[in-house]
């Protein structure tokens, strides 16, 4: 069981392998919730995420001949260097089974923590499957990413924490991916106060214990396809189950385009980078009531490859218009290439891309075509600019934006 006891024991021994990570609080999320927000940013642990607790307590509960054996896990990432890190501290092997998907830096940090990475399957549950047959062949102890008492135990650290520097706090969200997470910090939660609401979040497309808590018993999605990719699971934890259905209070989905806006607000206004599954709880926050209450949302990581970063960006500044593209039809003359540029700059635009293609039609004297891709402030900017392009005859089309 998850007992008060044990947590206060695994409150002060991961300490010994995190960074405190205390309370942010949010003026730019505040103002529209009418509440006041705060960010737990556990992705500016030195593993880049708070797994490393839960995979620390756990492996300080094996006894020297479990962890003599030699540790073997499975994870979309998080968890990986979580037991890579805490295992390095132990002085003991760990052999870590990775999706083929998972971001590069998070394979390579697993890799530096001196693990040896096993990449198989398309997601958590396939890795998972290849984890526990290495497991036993090979006499190795598995530590579960999260379908465990003691892991769940380490993650519910946070609770103590956000308690200790927030005891009035009226809401903590945490993300949900198979379930270790939430049911620590929910428990732990409820036993130092009961009036706490705990509120998990999932991503829409990999919403597995939305489908466990209505079944009642957890059940595998046919899929688990989101951008969150570190709660891409399929089937949450057996034995942490009953702890979510006892305490959880509620939970929310988001879909993946509202992560994009997550990461720009926060990269802008907090200079935080955090990831898609960690980013769930700043999304879910627009779909409670949290006038006059306090609310902390867990940002649970911050490995993202920066591949995926520039990718995040660049769609979230086309998904709030400040990058768009319109087609002109124009007559093939001098000057009406620096009549619409001139449209444009007395209208604050900023021209980033032009494509001119003069076989639109097959008469240039009467139209060809100019593809213009260009800055905005946002959505109102937008119909500024456009409007001011009718004005002078241009009719502009919007087509879809790309930076490429």
């Amino acid at each position: 069981m998850m007992t008060l006891e044990k947590f206060e024991q695994a409150s002060e021994l991961v300490k010994n392998v995190t960074n405190p990570t205390k309370l942010v609080y949010s003026e730019y999320l505040s103002q529209p919730s009418g509440g006041k927000i705060y960010l737990k940013p556990e992705n500016m642990q030195y593993t880049g995420a708070y797994k490393v607790r839960g995979a620390y307590y756990k492996i300080s509960t094996l006894s020297e001949e479990e962890r003599g054996k030699g540790l073997i896990t499975a994870s979309a990432g998080n968890h990986a260097q979580g037991v890579a890190y805490a295992a390095q501290k132990y002085g003991c092997k760990a052999t870590i089974v990775m999706p083929t998907v998972t971001p590069l830096i998070k394979v390579n940090r697993t890799k530096s923590y001196g693990a040896e990475v096993i990449l198989h399957g398309d997601v958590y549950d396939d890795a998972c499957e290849h984890a526990l047959k290495l497991a036993e062949e090979n006499g190795y102890t598995f530590v579960h990413p999260f379908d465990d008492l003691d892991v769940a135990t380490g993650q519910g650290s946070i609770a103590m924490e956000i308690v200790q520097e927030l005891p009035t706090v009226d809401y903590i969200l945490a993300p949900i991916g198979g379930g270790g997470l939430i049911s620590g910090v929910s428990t732990l939660a409820k036993m130092l106060n009961p009036k706490i609401k705990v509120i998990g979040v999932e991503p829409a497309q990999a919403a597995s214990m939305t489908a466990a808590l209505a079944e009642g018993a957890p059940v595998t999605l046919p899929s688990a396809n989101t951008i969150a990719d570190g709660t891409a699971v399929k089937r949450v934890g057996e034995k942490i189950f009953p702890y979510v259905q006892e305490n959880v209070d509620r939970i929310v989905t988001v879909e993946d385009d509202e992560l994009i806006g997550a990461f720009l607000d926060l990269v802008e206004n907090h200079k935080m980078v955090v990831e898609n599954s960690g980013l769930l709880t700043v999304a879910a926050l627009k779909q409670l009531d949290l006038k006059g209450k306090k609310a902390v949302a867990i940002l649970s990581g911050g490995n993202m490859d920066v591949i995926t970063m520039s990718s995040i960006v660049q769609h979230g500044l086309i998904q709030r218009d400040r990058i768009f593209s319109v087609s002109v039809l124009l007559p093939d003359k001098p000057g009406e290439l620096v009549r619409v540029a001139s449209t444009i700059a007395d209208a604050q635009g900023n021209v980033i891309k032009l494509e001119h293609n003069q076989f639109v039609s097959t008469n240039r004297n009467a139209a060809v075509e100019l593809r213009i891709t260009m800055e905005a402030f946002g959505t109102e900017h937008k119909h500024e600019i456009m409007q001011a392009l009718e004005d002078e005859g241009f009719r502009p089309r919007e087509i879809g934006a790309k930076l490429y």
